[in-house]
């Protein structure tokens, strides 16, 4: 079965192997060689290159002619692979995709440092493309993330949190990027405001139904997916079922999340005791809900461009995100 993914490879393979290209070439360090070595590590890794191929099918959506957008995808792949190389050292991890993360094969502060080279270098493009609103629109995605990542620290672990502030962590952790992403892939195209609007709505709905879908597999996925049940419920995180539970729950349930996830005293079947209460309060289903919800106002959101192949494609994106949901 060809995903929607699969699908927008095809349609720009030729402008992906422009982007790879581009990452190998700008990644390099003569001074440095451990930091094309730890970016490789991280881009070969097996990820699916859902921004950069956003950025470049935006682009095209709006009639884009010309070959910045060579550029501003590889510009929102560094972003994003900066942001992995700092969460993976944040949240102390160990695998990514099912592979060693870079802390572990290097050490912390090569990935620190790492990931701050990569986001000196995403600047230099964006400035390559002598364009201030693409500036402005990547600059303040890249400060949103990195408030949305300090904001998660500060809640982490504190079963108070609520779910309007779940939605702002997620916002700047993965839906900001996804929206710059579309975003300026009207703007290079010269686009009206109406339709550069669509495009950060379309990338910011699909970015959160992409993280609330994310944190439900976390749950009911396996391997395959590239995570094992109940990583996130180890690393004692606070995501959108959980938070649900722990509002239903009753005083005994509240202090189940407070043992486990708050002083982070897990016994062997603390797992499947928390699957129960997610079952009980059905807070996996009500979380689908709340992906498929997104998904569809994502695909609305694109309604006002013209009916094509391309425009088919990134509304069964939307689908396919969650798909593996239901």
């Amino acid at each position: 079965m060809t995903t929607a993914i699969d699908k927008l490879n095809q349609l720009f393979s030729n402008e992906m192997s422009l982007v790879n290209s581009m990452i190998i070439e700008r990644m390099k360090s003569e001074n440095a060689p451990r930091i094309p070595e730890i970016t490789l590590h991280l881009t070969e890794a097996g990820g699916k290159r859902i921004r950069p191929l956003l950025t470049l099918a935006c682009a095209k959506l709006c009639g884009y002619q010309g070959d910045k957008h060579i550029k501003l995808a590889t510009t929102v792949e560094f972003i994003h692979t900066a942001t992995l190389l700092h969460d993976d050292v944040v949240d102390e991890s160990s695998k990514r995709r099912g592979k060693p993360t870079a802390n572990l094969l290097w050490d912390n502060k090569s990935s620190v440092l790492v990931g701050d080279y990569l986001f000196s270098r995403s600047f230099q493009l964006m400035v390559e493309t002598e364009s201030l609103k693409v500036l402005e629109i990547l600059s303040n995605a890249s400060a949103v993330i990195a408030e949305g990542e300090v904001l998660q620290l500060s809640v982490a672990s504190n079963i108070e949190t609520t779910e309007e502030t779940y939605f702002k962590v997620i916002e700047g952790k993965t839906a900001a990027l996804f929206a710059a992403a579309c975003e300026v892939g009207g703007v290079i195209s010269d686009a009206s405001a109406e339709r550069i609007n669509a495009l950060h709505e379309y990338g910011m709905k699909l970015g959160l139904a992409f993280q609330i879908a994310d944190d439900v597999l976390d749950y009911i996925a396996d391997e395959k997916f590239g995570k094992a049940i109940g990583n996130d419920f180890a690393e004692r995180k606070l995501t959108l079922p959980v938070i649900r539970a722990i509002e239903a729950g009753d005083g005994e349930e509240k202090a189940f999340w407070h043992k486990t996830i708050s002083r982070g005293q897990q016994s062997n079947d603390d797992l499947r005791t928390a699957l129960g209460f997610l079952q009980k309060h059905d807070t996996l289903k009500s979380s689908k809900a709340t992906a498929l919800d997104l998904a569809k106002d994502a695909k609305n959101t694109v309604s006002i461009f013209e009916d094509s192949e391309l425009k088919e494609t990134l509304i069964a994106l939307c689908d396919q995100v969650v798909e593996r949901l239901v």
